[in-house]
């Protein structure tokens, strides 16, 4: 969809310091072959037969881009997307098929004159590696429908660094189908990848994002019109490689002239699945809605969405996969002090310097260790500010009572702000005057700690359970600084002041409902994470179904004498905090 993000974060981050393995080539594994593919088992389907859309997998927007800080969706997009044009229904030209049906219409909402529909499995589904096969049709899109079946990385840092695959898209410009001769926008069907890439950081490509798509052929272009009848679009994707094609009629197409190198980390990572129907934007010729002139209202039916095993790899994830950090003390930024986890500068976080005008590397020794975020200020009467960035987000929510500590050297006479920021773009931040003794932080110069409450910290907004940046630094916008100086960070811990787990509110528990199924159950009365591993295998982190008060997850596959090792994080209502369970066992009979 060329998004410029559905989180688009602060913009004061173009300058990386710490970048080491994110845009590193990949080399070929032998083995996997997406050109000449064995697909296995099938490990995944959404078949869109019920009676509704399935909340514990989709999510239905609400929403025309604003209420994310991101009108338009960063393409200029016409629509607003309701769950009321998404559904479940019958296909009129296929007797007998149920299909996901994504409504365009003629609908004022606010400064929107088009209502449409868009769905995804953020935090339910997320896929890695494998085939992926979507069913599909589209309406008459002629100028302005813009469908999509695509993916997202699940990464936290901002498009395009957690990467972009579309496995299809139509409504492109008549200047895009005029290298494939497509006099139609119903006869021209493309696919892309987007991924960060330092070559593409150019005057007017400020987000550095890198098209596949870009001046190659990456297109289908079929005789008969896509309107209105079901073809079949798959990918196939390994560590090394990606192939993209259309099956029309038993006859499958490649879209590009050869499969695509994995060439970025950021395509080796779990993605979650989007399915929409946009209206005008700059993918497409309506910028106006008067540009439009595509037959309203106008439906995309999606048959199904399957994922299989690709030369034996593949995988899918269920539920959100953030599993909450222990109460103790989680590590931001330190070498020596004592924690139950902790970030490492360019392994699990980036250490960011946004002003690169003001400020550059300095000298400062550390406070402890051998390692310190030190830096220098150099041009008096300009902003500064940089901060720690997380790689994947971080679930906080047992730190909630606790405190943010970190020992920081800086000139008295230093105005500064300290803040956290979580991956829907909230921000919250605390001052530190300057000559003023703040949260027990002295203001001599030397090396001293502060310790902020983390309710302060986080203010009314930050989602303690989602956090992306663990600290900032900045400047105080009404008292920059006026010389130059040098200030270094060192030792940041989140201390949560308690290491022990609280007990659960109500029940939790396990039932083996036959020789290969095991039910978990808890009755915390709001929503409730189960953590579970099979024989010390890989461990799966699933949202439970909610009814009333009761939450439910059965897992399948096992066999007698399994191991099943599990635990639950849920939310206290009485005490407006999530709580993690001890580990308990249990042997398949």
């Amino acid at each position: 969809m060329n998004h410029y993000n559905e989180k688009s974060h602060s913009q004061w981050k173009p300058f990386r310091l710490a970048a080491a393995g994110m845009l590193l080539a990949c080399a070929t594994q032998a083995g996997a072959s997406v050109s000449n593919p064995a697909i296995g088992q099938l490990l995944w389907s959404e078949e869109f037969n019920g009676p509704s859309l399935d909340a514990s997998r989709w999510t239905a927007t609400d929403g025309n881009g604003c209420q994310i800080n991101l009108c338009g969706y960063g393409n200029q997009e016409l629509e607003y997307y309701s769950p009321n044009n998404v559904s479940i229904a019958d296909v009129p030209f296929e007797p007998g098929t149920r299909a996901l049906a994504i409504r365009a219409q003629n609908q004022t909402v606010g400064s929107n004159v088009f209502t449409s529909g868009k769905i995804d499995t953020k935090g339910k589904v997320q896929v890695q590696y494998g085939m992926i096969e979507v069913r599909m049709s589209t309406p008459n899109i002629a100028t302005g429908l813009w469908p999509a079946a695509w993916m997202l990385g699940t990464s936290p840092q901002t498009w395009p660094r957690n990467g972009e695959i579309d496995i299809m898209e139509m409504g492109h410009k008549a200047s895009v189908r005029a290298a494939a001769g497509s006099p139609s926008a119903n006869n021209f069907v493309g696919s892309n990848v987007i991924t960060w890439q330092q070559a593409a950081c150019v005057p007017g490509n400020e987000s550095c994002a890198a098209s596949t798509a870009w001046q190659t052929k990456n297109w289908y272009v079929p005789t008969t019109s896509l309107a209105n009848r079901f073809v079949t679009y798959r990918l196939y994707w390994t560590e090394s490689e990606m192939r993209f094609t259309t099956v029309d009629n038993g006859v499958e197409h490649n879209m590009y002239d050869a499969p695509l190198p994995v060439n970025s980390t950021a395509l080796q990572a779990p993605f979650y699945l989007l399915l929409n129907l946009a209206v005008g934007g700059n993918f497409t010729d309506a910028a106006t809605p008067g540009q439009v002139t595509a037959p309203l209202p106008g439906t995309m039916y999606v048959d199904y969405v399957r994922v299989y095993q690709l030369d034996g790899k593949g995988s899918v994830k269920l539920g959100n996969q953030t599993v909450p950090e222990v109460a103790g003390k989680f590590g931001v930024f330190t070498d020596n002090t004592p924690v139950n986890n902790k970030l490492v500068a360019g392994t699990s976080s980036d250490i960011f310097l946004w002003n690169g005008a003001s400020s550059g590397a300095g000298n400062t020794p550390p406070y402890e260790g051998s390692n310190v975020i030190a830096w220098a200020y150099t041009a008096p009467g300009q902003w500064f500010g940089g901060g720690v960035q997380a790689r994947q987000a971080r679930d906080l929510t047992n730190y909630r009572n606790g405190t943010m500590k970190f020992r920081i050297k800086i000139p008295a006479n230093v105005s500064f702000n300290i803040g956290v920021g979580d991956t829907y773009t909230n921000q919250n931040w605390v001052s530190f005057p300057a000559n003023t003794t703040a949260y027990g932080l002295v203001r001599n110069g030397d090396w001293a700690q502060a310790s902020i409450p983390v309710s302060t910290l986080i203010g009314p907004k930050v989602a303690l359970q989602s956090l992306l940046d663990v600290f900032m630094i900045s400047s105080d916008a009404n008292n920059l600084p006026a010389s130059t100086f040098q200030f270094a960070i060192d030792d940041i811990v989140w201390d949560s002041g308690t290491t022990t787990t609280p007990q659960p509110s109500g029940p939790t528990y396990v039932t083996q409902t036959s020789a290969t199924t095991l039910q978990f159950t808890t009755t915390t009365g709001s929503w409730a994470d189960v953590h579970y591993t099979v024989n010390n295998g890989t461990q799966q982190n699933v949202r439970m179904r909610l009814d009333g008060t009761t939450n439910t997850y059965t897992a399948g596959g096992l066999k007698i004498g399994d191991v099943v090792r599990y635990s639950f994080t849920y939310w206290d209502t009485a005490r407006n905090f999530a709580v993690d369970t001890a580990q308990q066992s249990y042997t398949m009979k």
